[in-house]
């Protein structure tokens, strides 16, 4: 398969996983699935009292230059590892 297809298949394991991922890991996979799909982050920054948003955007703004088939092959390891439990 190619990187998009494990990609894809990833998207789909992770729905599966048994208990939820710790909110580090969480916010490493969206990190990585928006740099994968949309590339560097762009927009403002959410304001101080968007705990969540600002986390999410902050997340992602550490991924930037990352190019996307590597954000991806991270994105698919990260979700081996969360599914095998290691």
């Amino acid at each position: 398969m190619g990187t998009q297809d494990d990609f894809e298949a990833a998207q789909a394991k992770v729905k599966t996983l048994v208990s939820t991922p710790s909110n580090e890991h969480l916010l490493e996979l969206y990190a990585l699935y928006k740099q994968g799909t949309m590339g560097d982050v762009d927009g403002k920054r959410p304001g101080m009292m968007d705990f969540k948003g600002r986390a999410k955007y902050d997340a992602w703004a550490e991924k930037k230059g990352i190019g996307k088939d590597d954000a991806q092959k991270k994105y698919v390891a990260l979700v081996e590892k969360l599914v095998s439990g290691k």
